[in-house]
């Protein structure tokens, strides 16, 4: 382990599966690291469905908590998204950023991602 802290993932070592591990619950008043709704292939290998993964602090490791939402069937139009969080949000904050962000349609890429200049190519 790291000094000083949290150990973060790292897609290179071998040994990933020992740092994030799996929490079983949530707190609405937690912080969170961050908040991820995206389609996946179901464990029974029976098609895909839509997840929300929480990642946690739980005893100073990174923690994942899933939840299956259900087939992507139910999620058509929806869009995949990613907030980070970095400990700034709460669990309960960021449901509220995932309900606006699933419904919101209209978006500015440019001015979302903070750029000046974009070039969208087909």
């Amino acid at each position: 382990m790291r000094e000083g802290g949290l150990r973060f993932p790292d897609p290179l070592r071998e040994d990933m599966a020992e740092l994030v591990l799996a929490t079983t619950y949530l707190l609405g008043d937690e912080k969170a690291y961050s908040l991820q709704e995206r389609h996946e292939q179901s464990p029974d290998f029976k098609g895909f469905h839509r997840y929300r993964i929480f990642i946690v602090n739980r005893n100073g490791s990174l923690a994942e908590f899933r939840e299956d939402m259900g087939s992507v069937e139910k999620w058509r139009g929806v869009r995949c998204f990613n907030v980070p969080s970095l400990w700034e949000h709460s669990v309960r904050e960021l449901l509220e950023i995932a309900d606006y962000l699933r419904s919101e349609t209209e978006i500015d890429l440019a001015d979302w991602l903070e750029l000046d200049k974009m070039k969208v190519t087909s």
